[in-house]
């Protein structure tokens, strides 16, 4: 039998990762509830192909931003449990598994559960960059909301945050978010560092040569030396390049707007 458990996606174009992502929820979900923002792909094929698993609901709608477009998609969902996935997401076994107990048990002390998710790229898991990244995205319904800049965004309980009442799963949160090439995903990192200055303009923040400087160094050492990528070989070189990339765009599209 399904579980009370609604999945929340937001989506647009997401044809190569879309149908991975939902293969791994529809066997135990009661619903997908979907925001389109007007994919000319695939996509919208895909997710209806499930329908005859589980109830899938469609909403076309505006971009609004991904705190707005992803609060919009958890207030669409109608069943006690909710899971809050990027449309390049999908659960691994072990998780699949933690998910299906975390709900099974219905801990009345736990109102959200984190997971930890990584970053798949060229048939392989990235162990060490960017780890552990640790979301909160299995909520009750009502209890969690949206908050945050155009991006980065976060899933926070409704009560702050409170240590006590967010529970931890095992199993990895696959992340097919380098796709198709490292070069590409440098591209996507700096459209991300020109929305995050846009964000940081907006609430009065103001460039610095300094930080330009400074900033796109410290997140490669970080990724480098306290993530040790390195042993995640040339990959784990790649990421730590994204980061400091991401940076580097940050500050200057801030001094720019300054």
């Amino acid at each position: 039998m399904p579980l009370p458990l609604s999945i929340a996606i937001v989506c647009k174009n997401s044809g190569p990762t879309i149908g991975r992502t939902l293969a791994s929820v529809a066997p135990f979900a009661s619903e997908i509830v979907a925001l389109d923002s007007g994919s000319t792909d695939n996509t919208l094929s895909q997710i209806e192909g499930f329908g005859s698993v589980v109830s899938v609901k469609i909403h076309k709608v505006d971009w609004m931003g991904h705190v707005k477009t992803k609060q919009a998609c958890l207030e669409a969902c109608g069943q006690p449990w909710v899971l809050s996935l990027d449309s390049d997401e999908s659960l691994e076994p072990a998780l699949q598994a933690s998910v299906q107990a975390a709900i099974q048990r219905d801990d009345p002390a736990h109102h959200g559960y984190r997971l930890n998710r990584k970053v798949w790229y060229r048939g392989r898991f990235l162990e060490h960059a960017w780890q552990p990244e640790w979301r909160l995205r299995l909520v009750r319904r009502g209890k969690a909301h949206w908050r945050g800049f155009d991006p980065p965004d976060q899933l926070v309980l409704d009560n702050g945050n409170i240590a006590s009442t967010i529970g931890t799963l095992s199993g990895d949160l696959r992340h097919d978010s380098i796709d198709p090439t490292f070069i590409a995903f440098m591209a996507k990192q700096v459209r991300y560092g020109e929305l995050s200055a846009m964000g940081m303009h907006a609430r009065g923040d103001r460039g610095s040569y300094w930080r330009l400087l400074t900033s796109p160094a410290g997140s490669f050492i970080k990724q480098m030396v306290l993530k040790q990528a390195y042993r995640d070989g040339w990959r784990g070189w790649l990421a730590a390049a994204s980061t400091a990339t991401a940076a580097a765009a940050k500050h200057a599209a801030l001094i720019e707007m300054s």
